[in-house]
């Protein structure tokens, strides 16, 4: 038997247990997740850390990937974007796409991962016949792509074709700027979203693999009979500035890919990187793969600083982002 009678009363900063009652706000559900363990301490402290990402003065980098326009959170990014809390976005041609989708006057919907008495397989099946595309549990119908479609041709590329080759953030502005007077114009009951929010207010998005998309498929078909072309490295001198003159930063990252790399080596050619850090993801970092990767070992690349504040909180993101940003806005009153 181990003899523990030398040993001091164990009393060290003992789990506390979080409430769940009636009537409780966002920001006090996470603030007893201080005291509780695993996940709960994680978003906790994302809060924290994402409160004071919010100050003023923290350029905050925001990065977007998966599903999450479809998916329903939208509204969450454009709000952030409206109140002066995103300095930089980076996101998915996809994200894109579907934003532009609801802006004119799409609509996703609620679907089912398989239909009664059939497999997966059939299921999909029929929504191919039927001329739905599944996004897990979100249909889109088919026919909003032609509408994206023609809305590009129409209010976007013929713009952009006219001033030779542009960088990828000259398309995304000229598309929120194309999605706002549409969605004005055309009454449209939801939204104008997330590229005409950034249009509006001056805030640039960055879109670095939008060729992997529905819009880069459009964007390239459109260049074959036209002298519109994208310049993909001219977006770089850009967001590489924006991290150099910063003085404190901060970056937010939703999902992996692309988006957070690109946010991520914005740091290696500045003599700074990232003060605070939060990131959302479901992927585990023992793959090795970027998506999983710790905020930790991104420290060891120096995109973060050695005495960085940063978290990683592995669930979820269309669980974790609102609470996240309802909760350290509650925290901070905005």
């Amino acid at each position: 038997m181990s003899d523990h009678t030398e040993r001091e009363t164990f009393c060290h900063d003992p789990i506390g247990h979080a409430e769940a009652r009636a009537g409780m706000t966002v920001g006090e559900l996470a603030e007893g997740y201080g005291g509780a363990g695993i996940g709960a301490a994680d978003l906790h402290e994302a809060v924290d850390i994402y409160a004071e990402m919010l100050d003023d003065d923290v350029t905050t980098f925001v990065g977007l990937a998966g599903a999450m326009v479809p998916t329903g959170m939208r509204a969450v990014v454009s709000e952030l974007i409206r109140d002066g809390h995103v300095d930089v976005l980076v996101t998915t041609g996809a994200n894109c796409t579907h934003d532009t989708i609801e802006a004119i006057g799409g609509k996703h919907h609620h679907g089912e991962v398989t239909a009664e008495g059939h497999t997966e397989r059939e299921h999909d099946e029929t929504l191919r016949d039927e001329g739905v595309d599944r996004i897990y549990n979100v249909y889109l119908p088919q026919e909003h792509f032609a509408l994206f479609e023609s809305h590009l041709r129409e209010e976007v590329f013929t713009v952009l074709a006219e001033e030779g080759a542009v960088s990828i953030q000259r398309m995304t502005e000229e598309l929120g700027r194309a999605n706002s007077e549409v969605n004005e114009r055309d009454e449209v009951a939801e939204d104008a979203g997330v590229l005409a929010a950034a249009y509006e207010n001056d805030v640039p998005v960055y879109c670095p693999a939008f060729q992997d998309s529905v819009l880069g498929l459009q964007a390239w078909m459109y260049a074959q009979t036209s002298d519109f072309t994208v310049d993909a490295l001219a977006d770089m001198t850009d967001i590489t500035d924006v991290a150099y003159e910063a003085d404190s930063a901060g970056a937010l990252v939703v999902g992996g890919g692309v988006p957070k790399n690109y946010v991520l080596q914005t740091m290696l050619v500045s003599p700074d990187a990232y003060d605070y850090a939060v990131q959302l993801t479901m992927d585990p970092a023992n793959t090795g793969g970027l998506s999983g990767a710790t905020l930790d070992e991104a420290r060891s690349w120096g995109k973060l600083e050695k005495d960085a504040r940063n978290v990683s909180v592995y669930a979820d993101a269309t669980i974790t982002l609102p609470l996240l940003v309802a909760a350290a806005r509650e925290r901070v009153g905005e």
